[in-house]
């Protein structure tokens, strides 16, 4: 979830159906390019702040190494997910390819699109040590390693505007009953309970995670990932998703929120102009209200939390979702000098000391070990310091659905979502369809 994510956004995520590129909506410092051409090519999300401390790394890189040059182009969010799949399909993908690692990385690997960087790493030993050893989950497909973690660990968080709970003198949930209690307190004062960019589907899903969890366990989706048959039909699946549309029908979202895109940040606006008293978002959330809400991250108005229990469930409240890192993968299309240069940048360029204080300046916590005395130096050390336990204490850190999943069982399992949050379907529907995915 950045992802945007983000990933994500990661967040997020998306179809393989292929578009236009007159359909897509891109920006950066060069137009689309293939493996195949001059110079390694890199795609990436844009969306300020993370988008600029990408484009940093690169430009740092490439005035360090004139006869290395790297290409830099940019996209939204749900472009990119489409774009990215597209271009590897092919064969026309850029020398780097940025992503979630999981599902998607593992198509990539076994109809090798992308390098096998096993060997790189076992000759570059000291590169992956210093990153979190958890990271590495979502790069590895059958004990190899096929992506270079980087960026910032993100859980998903339920932020709160303290400003509208001040207003109508509530405190933040400690249960899942206390969500429900706090509904219509909020709808009778004209404050949306929660924000949602429904129409970007993997927003929607990232209530679903914390519900499978905390009702079930991690074991619930485990076992769809593991490819158990009617692995959907769990007690503790139906109960999460009735709650999803019990909160649904007692207005606990936005009015309209299957027309809010998260791409646009309008998500965040609701929350930070007070219109909104909660949000379910990634950890990226935080840099974005802090560079477009004003002074409501310097005031205080922002609150922070884990997803609270609820009540009977099995699950570790401890326990987290969403991204524990982001990946670049290199393109086994690339030229032998692209890939020279992609992995010259994976040592020399992520991560380097620059990055890894421009991350922490977004609000976000690199995966590199030893930030600690860095966090605790900036200004956003509360929230750093919350998101670097939330990671860390967790017993289970799930990787966002989408991206544990393959391409093909994602996208129904998003369509299947929008459907369950928009109640046009029942959560039996909504198993049975989710089944019937299960392995593909």
């Amino acid at each position: 979830m950045e992802t945007p994510i983000s990933r994500r956004a990661v967040l997020g995520f998306a179809a393989s159906l292929p578009l236009s590129m007159a359909a897509l909506s891109a920006c950066g410092t060069s137009g689309p390019g293939t493996s195949g051409g001059a110079g390694a090519t890199y795609w990436f999300l844009n969306g300020q702040p993370q988008e600029g401390v990408r484009q940093g790394a690169v430009d740092r890189f490439n005035k360090k190494n004139p006869d290395s040059q790297i290409k830099a182009t940019t996209f939204q969010n749900d472009a990119y997910k489409t774009k990215i799949k597209t271009a590897i399909g092919a064969g026309e993908a850029p020398t780097i390819i940025w992503g979630w690692g999981g599902g998607t990385l593992r198509t990539y690997a076994k109809a090798g699109q992308v390098e096998d960087l096993t060997s790189w790493f076992d000759q570059n030993s000291k590169i992956k040590d210093r990153l979190f050893p958890s990271t590495f989950g979502a790069a590895t497909i059958d004990g190899k390693i096929y992506a270079m973690p980087c960026e910032t660990m993100q859980p998903i968080i339920l932020y709160y505007n303290k400003r509208v709970f001040d207003k109508v003198k509530v405190s933040p949930p400690e249960s899942w009953d206390d969500i429900m209690a706090l509904v219509p307190k909020f709808n009778a004062a004209g404050i949306a309970p929660f924000s949602l960019g429904g129409q970007s589907r993997w927003t929607n899903m990232m209530w679903l995670e914390f519900l499978f969890d905390r009702i079930g366990g991690p074991e619930v989706f485990q076992a769809v990932f593991d490819g158990e048959k009617n692995a959907w039909s769990q007690p503790a699946a139906l109960d999460a998703l009735g709650k999803v549309q019990e909160l649904v029908k007692a207005d606990g979202f936005i009015k309209g929120f299957s027309s809010i895109t998260a791409d646009s940040n309008a998500d965040q606006a609701l929350l930070y102009t007070d219109r909104a008293a909660m949000m379910l978002h990634g950890s990226w959330s935080y840099g974005i209200q802090q560079s477009e809400g004003g002074d409501f991250v310097s005031s205080g108005s922002l609150g922070f939390m884990n997803f609270p229990p609820v009540e009977g469930g099995k699950g570790d409240p401890s326990d987290t979702v969403g991204n524990p890192g982001q990946y670049l993968s290199i393109s086994s299309k690339a030229t032998d000098e692209q890939k020279n240069t992609a992995k010259k940048f994976f040592s020399e360029g992520v991560l380097d000391d620059q990055e890894v204080k421009d991350w922490i300046a977004t609000g976000g916590v690199p995966i590199l070990k030893g930030t600690q005395d860095l966090l605790a130096k900036d200004k956003n050390a509360e929230f750093l310091q919350f998101t670097y336990d939330i990671a860390d204490k967790a017993k289970v850190f799930g990787q966002s659905w989408d991206q544990a999943l393959s391409p093909t069982a994602a996208e129904v399992l998003l369509d299947n979502i929008v459907k369950l949050f928009q109640l046009s379907i029942s959560p039996q529907q909504f198993v049975d369809n989710m089944n019937a995915v299960i392995g593909k």
